[in-house]
């Protein structure tokens, strides 16, 4: 449970909001709708290593930012899906993060539906 008070929530972002940042984002895609909407994207690596060095990357931009994404890691990729559940959508956070995210490996990565 959220104890911040509505004003300092982040606030859900309006479908056109949504579809401005998304534009600026590299390979990543919506998934869900309505309180469920998320983004999200796949990332390729050569190794395991490769795999978790970068999950870690992930976990230390969720830590900085109190914004904790689901990870799905295999032996070469990491899904990362990020979302507000306490506003009911996404919000203005979940871009920084995956903005932070694909900064991580530099502005050269091809995108990965």
């Amino acid at each position: 449970m959220n104890n911040l008070p509505s004003s300092s929530r982040p606030r859900a972002l309006r479908p056109t909001e949504i579809v401005t940042h998304l534009s600026n984002l590299p390979g990543w895609v919506l998934q869900g709708d309505g309180k469920e909407v998320a983004i999200t994207r796949k990332f390729e690596f050569a190794n395991f290593h490769e795999v978790m060095a970068f999950a870690n990357g992930v976990a230390w931009i969720a830590h900085q930012l109190d914004h904790h994404p689901e990870l799905i890691l295999s032996y070469r990729s990491c899904a990362v899906t990020w979302q507000t559940h306490d506003a009911g959508g996404l919000t203005q956070l979940d871009f920084e993060c995956a903005g932070r995210v694909n900064a991580l490996l530099g502005a050269s990565l091809d995108p990965q539906p």
